[in-house]
């Protein structure tokens, strides 16, 4: 034979079934938080480090400063003329500075740092390989 349960016992077991799913949902959504407060922190130092290290990029050759230069460009959203204009170049010396080609002077260099709000900074050489280097670019 089957047991009847009375329905004040199967309404009181609905209400506790309710009361617990309900804490059950609370404590599911602080583990949530906590979660997304630590993912948070740690995404955080993540932009740091990738922020500092896009801002150290180096060079050992004339054709990776101009590659460096030619990201810079670009960056800005610039045109190899526009570039120029800003400076008070012609398009074709801007090339030339991109290119590496020998050619180029120091004081086309420094205007077009200048021109990309960028900056030479002078260093210890590190012990990487030029061919680690030219895999950057």
């Amino acid at each position: 034979m089957s047991q009847v349960y009375p329905a004040f016992q199967i309404s009181a077991f609905l209400g506790f079934l309710s009361l617990y799913a309900g804490a059950y949902m609370y404590y599911l959504y602080a583990i949530a938080y906590v979660i997304d407060l630590y993912a948070k922190a740690h995404i955080d130092v993540i932009y740091a480090l990738a922020y500092i290290g896009s801002m150290t990029q180096f060079a050992r050759t004339p054709q990776q400063l101009g590659a460096l230069i030619r990201r810079a460009r670009r960056q800005a959203a610039l045109t190899q003329g526009a570039l120029g204009a800003k400076m008070g170049a012609r398009q074709a010396t801007i090339s030339t500075l991109e290119a590496g080609e020998p050619a180029t002077q120091l004081r086309t260099l420094m205007d077009a740092l200048a021109a990309l709000d960028l900056e030479l900074v002078i260093r210890p050489r590190s012990k990487t390989a030029p061919k680690d280097i030219e895999n950057l670019f």
